[in-house]
């Protein structure tokens, strides 16, 4: 995963965004899983304007940042989040490989002074996909998506009394990061598989992903995972393989209620869903049903790219 970042200079002025070449994006799918996963290991990786601007504005007050201050701006933002978390994992100690790591002590770990030498000025998925406009709106759903599967997975692990609820939180949240980067460096591909998708809902997501791209992108979100050196436990939970555990339930049920409430609450498959987290929370699916709308009030509104309204 590459930075473009600047050597910091001696002026106290805030640093300038290089002036980056335009975005190149794959035209044509990969031959298999493992030259996905290479690719994608060394792509760059632009975050949202919002994330972008609010952590220049830190960087220029660096003396008074705090962890909790840079964690805030990061954690809104799936693809910085994932920056961050790919980093620290490179300063861990091998024996420290199991380790649980949230954006707060991956903060920790690495220090504010060289977060901010590592980081430098971001570039932003707007300029990314200026011309994309496709790939703006289907990114800009999935974000959305990804905020409301963590605010939902989030809420289960806490009824349930989870010790693991921050990374549950997490995992829900980067659970399409791969999907995120398909659009970002292969849109056309991605706008493919969206289109079949509507022309034929019958259709499982998977084999349409492995037809266009050649590989599932849940195989290659595990593989990024495990190739970045991820938390363990982050992995784990991200397995859906292993939805028998009811932290990784807690995540897949999320990702699924997020998905099918997307455009509004009258998806055919709304009461399986309902039904099954109540078994998850021990509760009645019409409590269930109460406490799920209650909780579905995303309050960032991350997925507003170039200004689009959010789409609910």
């Amino acid at each position: 995963m590459t930075d473009p970042t600047p050597q910091p200079g001696a002026a106290t002025a805030a640093p300038v965004a290089p002036l980056l070449p335009p975005a190149t994006y794959l035209k044509a799918a990969l031959p298999h899983i493992g030259a996905w996963t290479q690719y994608f290991l060394h792509a760059e990786i632009p975050v949202l304007a919002a994330t972008a601007a609010a952590l220049e504005d830190l960087r220029a007050r660096e003396d008074d940042v705090d962890a909790n201050m840079l964690t805030s701006v990061i954690q809104a933002d799936p693809l910085m989040t994932l920056k961050v978390l790919s980093f620290a994992a490179g300063l861990r100690k091998p024996s420290h490989a199991t380790q649980t790591e949230s954006i707060t002590t991956s903060l920790v770990l690495m220090g504010i002074s060289p977060f901010f030498r590592h980081f430098g000025p971001q570039r932003t998925v707007e300029d990314w996909l200026a011309d994309q406009a496709q790939a703006r709106d289907g990114l800009q759903q999935l974000l959305r998506r990804a905020e409301r599967a963590g605010q939902f997975a989030l809420a289960f692990a806490v009824h349930r009394g989870d010790t693991d609820a921050t990374i549950i939180h997490q995992a829900a949240f980067l659970n399409d990061f791969a999907e995120m980067l398909v659009w970002l460096h292969a849109p056309t591909l991605a706008v493919k598989i969206r289109e079949a998708q509507l022309a034929d809902s019958t259709l499982r997501s998977s084999v349409i992903q492995k037809d266009i791209l050649g590989a599932e992108v849940a195989d290659l979100r595990q593989a990024l995972m495990k190739m970045w050196h991820l938390p363990e436990l982050l992995i784990n939970i991200s397995d859906n393989r292993h939805a028998e555990r009811s932290n990784v339930k807690c995540v897949v049920l999320a990702v699924r209620l997020a998905r099918h409430t997307a455009v509004d609450w009258e998806n055919a498959a709304i009461p399986d869903d309902v039904e099954e987290i109540a078994q998850l929370l021990n509760n009645s699916p019409r409590a269930t049903l109460g406490f799920l709308h209650k909780i579905d009030h995303p309050i960032l509104e991350a997925a507003s790219l170039a200004g689009s309204p959010p789409r609910d």
